[in-house]
């Protein structure tokens, strides 16, 4: 069984940074991706950045330049840095795992990330 877990999420002024966390435990034979998306209220949930185990990345136009998503293979550990924030990046944070061997994503139960203006 295979288990997300996120850290990081909470209250950040606007322009300031903050990082979230998310590592995944249990029976892994190996990452394909893992990534965060995110879902404010009465939005639907959207992807901000994934990574690849080749370390290729890929970023919502609206959050390059500020977030970096980094993978610590060891750990089986993925990280965002935030920078800049905004009172728009307010959501709620769901980390997502692509693991080899398995037929369908995994996904965190969630972070919050609140800015305030």
């Amino acid at each position: 069984q295979v288990q997300l877990f996120e850290s990081g999420g909470g209250l950040v002024q606007a322009g300031g940074s903050l990082r979230i966390s998310c590592a995944a435990s249990g029976y892994i034979l190996g990452v394909n991706a893992m990534g965060w998306y995110r879902q404010a209220p009465g939005k639907q949930r959207e992807l901000v950045a994934n990574v690849t185990r080749g370390a290729n990345t890929n970023y919502a136009d609206s959050v390059k330049g500020r977030f970096t998503i980094s993978f610590d293979n060891a750990k089986n550990t993925v990280y965002l840095q935030m920078s800049s924030l905004k009172p728009e990046d307010t959501a709620v944070y769901y980390c997502v795992a692509d693991l080899q061997g398995s037929p369908y994503d995994y996904w965190g139960q969630g972070t919050q990330v609140t800015v305030s203006s």
